[in-house]
């Protein structure tokens, strides 16, 4: 089982913080795809995404009892 973290918008667009995918592993494009065809979630959105607190690229291998998490860009003031 992997763990899929969601932060702002992205709880509000999906309407969860947490997405447990079902797969031994899989690439962070692939959890891009299933998200999208799923979760209705919009690729086109800016954030950035970590694999157990590393920032992750498209080619990286998520694998079991990892943690993903989607993070938004924020903006200070």
């Amino acid at each position: 089982m992997i763990t899929v973290l969601l932060f702002a918008h992205l709880q509000e667009q999906l309407g969860t913080d947490k997405i447990m995918i079902n797969k031994t592993e899989l690439t962070v494009t692939a959890l891009k795809e299933k998200l999208e065809e799923e979760h209705g979630w919009n690729q086109g959105q800016p954030f950035m995404i970590t694999i157990n607190e590393e920032y992750a690229i498209d080619e990286d291998l998520i694998k079991e009892g990892d943690i993903v998490a989607l993070i938004p860009p924020v903006s200070g003031g």
